[in-house]
């Protein structure tokens, strides 16, 4: 009777394990799945808000065009996996893009850090004017695929 009840605790401790075990296999998006914009503003809505949250938009922006321009070449939407653009799913490209990840962010990191100490500084107007100039960017992001 101890013998069945410590192979059943056995098995199942194998089937939970193998159910929630991580696929280092299976290919990651090139462009971070976390990164979205949930508005784009107007520059009256902009002016409207107090000083802070145009920190945070600001921050917002920024970061997520630091996770897309360098990879336009690829994609300009979270979901791109390397496989899907014919790179091998080896070992190798798993670690390059890995590295990736670290590297942007560490920047991020970083660079949010910055922000938080230095932005606070920024004339209101150019701050709004900077948001905006983003916002763009990231719209006509959008609309590359038309290109090729």
């Amino acid at each position: 009777m101890k013998t069945k009840i410590i192979l059943l605790s056995f098995s199942l401790f194998l089937i939970a394990s193998i159910g929630f075990a991580q696929k280092k296999d299976d290919p990651k998006s090139i462009i971070n799945d976390k990164i979205s914009i949930k508005k784009y503003y107007n520059k009256e809505e902009l002016e409207r808000l107090p000083k802070g949250d145009l920190l945070t938009l600001y921050t917002e922006r920024i970061e997520a065009l630091i996770e897309t321009l360098p990879y336009i070449a690829f994609a300009t939407k979270p979901g791109i996996t390397m496989s899907s653009l014919g790179i091998p799913n080896d070992n190798d490209n798993r670690k390059v893009l890995e590295s990736k990840f670290e590297a942007t962010k560490d920047f991020i990191d970083s660079n949010r850090v910055f922000q938080s100490k230095i932005l606070p500084y920024s004339d209101t107007s150019k701050l709004i004017a900077a948001i905006l100039f983003y916002e763009e960017i990231l719209k006509s992001l959008h609309e590359y695929s038309e290109f090729h």
